[in-house]
């Protein structure tokens, strides 16, 4: 498996939104407007590859000098409980501390806090609804 970083509106990139569509905003009823999309030109996106297959992908968002917020993490159906999503957090957090961010942030669904605290995350803010499901703030300090 190899882990990249991937350019925005490359032909990976549009892949890396057609998985994201299909795990994170399909099952909800949503899509991604144009202004999301746009916004990510900014962003840090990293997709993990299985020969040409996208398996994975998740991005890295500047919050400010010190702290980056992950987001969109995306895992093939067929490809998760296999170790990938956590290559993924390893990577991103690799890149962060390498580009000096001193800490990761992430807004996980309820139903993803065990896969965080096993990555040593630790909730930071209380419970809250974003885009219709329970979610909470977690919090890594990269050291």
């Amino acid at each position: 498996m190899a882990i990249k970083v991937i350019e925005h509106g490359t032909s990976a990139y549009h892949e890396m939104v057609a998985l994201r569509m299909e795990i994170l905003r399909k099952p909800l009823g949503l899509t991604f407007s144009t202004d999301e999309l746009d916004k990510e030109k900014k962003d840090l996106l990293i997709g993990a590859y299985e020969e040409d297959t996208l398996l994975a992908c998740c991005i890295l968002t500047p919050l400010s000098r010190n702290s980056y917020k992950l987001r969109q993490m995306a895992v093939h159906q067929k490809m998760q409980r296999l170790g990938i999503g956590a290559a993924m957090m390893h990577f991103a957090e690799n890149v962060a501390r390498d580009a000096g961010f001193n800490s990761i942030i992430i807004n996980a669904r309820k139903t993803a806090i065990g896969f965080y605290e096993k990555m040593g995350y630790a909730i930071h803010r209380n419970e809250f609804i974003e885009v219709g499901l329970p979610h909470v703030e977690m919090q890594k300090k990269l050291i």
